[in-house]
């Protein structure tokens, strides 16, 4: 790859390979972005991905990893709700992407779930390929069952708990992961993040619910200025950063920390860092992450498919070359900005829209600078004492 101004590459590796293993769901989430928002190319997919999908993606995961002698790779198995796919193939692709991968790579697995259909057999076939299992909730029944229902209306607190419970087991914690909340600013923080801590997770990651400008998330009025889900992250970050010892690792809180004091972000929604992951869907296609589907039918394409092309051709999409843009690919407002190390943009396709694409600050723009502003403050605070 040819170097840039100041002998950077074009270009970063592929570091992590999420697999579409199934492209249903047990469940029928009112947040979902795969199912709930404007990309609805799930309809036309095959349910489950092939064995023969699999293979041809095991060899380009060991071309990459061959070609730009990576240390580490990080395989995501996801859907859908991957689950449904079955322990055999699960089993199957771990089993390819290790005999495939011959260099001094290591691979790392992770798997998310709403943990619904965890049971033994799964559990065993991830202690024995070592593969780490994050689990959808987003809070006590009643936050929860608010959005994670069944088709039927029915939640899925009761089940997903249930499966976290297991996890929690001495024999069962090396294999959990932690656990995905997507923030309900209806919810009350403090309880949420109570009820998360009773599973006792080794992590916890808050997403924001995704949205655009076009078509803003719940909580975002017409007053730009508000800043609703900075106001409830703020009281988890304060209970969060006043423990004595920390109780749980949370991914976001610790990112923006880390970016404060210089240092990298852990999470793809904040800080300049370049985005590594390729989607294989359930047919082979290779798309830019999920979360693109909230912006237009279509969005996370890149024409290009696992039999055809490689991860190297993947990486010259103009798409992935945008994501991977860092500052310079940030709106002239986000480069003015004395957050933008921090900040990042927020996640990409929180700017699309008002007819420029994601030529935009994120949606979440006020939220973002008042979290940050907060966290800053406290940080701060605690550094002037201890000089």
């Amino acid at each position: 790859m040819s170097p840039e101004a100041g002998g950077e590459p074009a270009t970063s590796p592929i570091r992590q390979i999420l697999f579409k293993m199934h492209s249903r769901c047990n469940l029928a989430c009112d947040h979902c972005y795969v199912y709930r928002h404007a990309d609805q190319s799930w309809r036309d997919r095959p349910q489950v991905i092939s064995r023969a999908t699999i293979d041809l993606a095991a060899a380009r995961i060991a071309e990459h990893a061959g070609k730009h002698d990576l240390p580490f790779l990080t395989v995501i198995l996801h859907g859908g709700e991957p689950l449904l796919a079955g322990p055999d193939l699960i089993d199957y692709l771990v089993r390819a992407v290790r005999g495939a991968v011959t260099t001094d790579t290591k691979v790392a697995f992770g798997l998310q779930t709403n943990g619904l259909l965890l049971n033994r057999e799964y559990l065993d076939l991830c202690a024995r390929h070592r593969i780490r299992i994050g689990v959808s909730l987003d809070g006590p029944p009643a936050a929860n069952d608010r959005h994670r229902v069944y088709a039927d209306g029915r939640g899925s607190h009761a089940g997903t708990a249930r499966a976290l419970r297991t996890l929690n087991e001495a024999w069962n914690r090396p294999v959990y992961g932690g656990i995905l909340c997507t923030v309900d600013v209806a919810n009350d923080p403090a309880e949420v993040y109570r009820h998360l801590l009773s599973f006792d997770p080794p992590e916890i990651d808050f997403l924001l619910p995704h949205g655009t400008w076009d078509r803003p998330p719940p909580a975002r009025g017409p007053d730009r200025g508000s800043t609703p889900y900075a106001d409830w992250l703020k009281v988890i970050f304060d209970l969060w950063y006043e423990a004595e010892v920390p109780q749980t690792r949370v991914r976001l809180f610790e990112s923006v920390v880390s970016l404060l004091l210089g240092g990298p972000s852990g999470s793809e929604a904040i800080g300049l860092g370049r985005i590594d992951l390729v989607t294989v869907e359930t047919d082979g296609t290779l798309e830019q992450g999920d979360v693109l589907k909230t912006v237009a039918q279509g969005a996370p394409a890149t024409g290009l498919h696992v039999r055809w092309h490689s991860f190297d051709q993947y990486l010259e999409h103009p798409g992935v070359r945008a994501r991977q843009s860092g500052l310079a690919g940030l709106s002239a407002e986000c480069r003015r900005c004395p957050l933008v190390e921090v900040c990042g943009g927020g996640l990409y396709a929180h700017r699309f829209g008002l007819g420029r694409e994601f030529d935009n600050p994120s949606v979440y723009c006020a939220d973002l600078a008042a979290f940050i502003g907060h966290a800053a403050q406290r940080l701060a605070a605690d550094l002037s004492r201890r000089v």
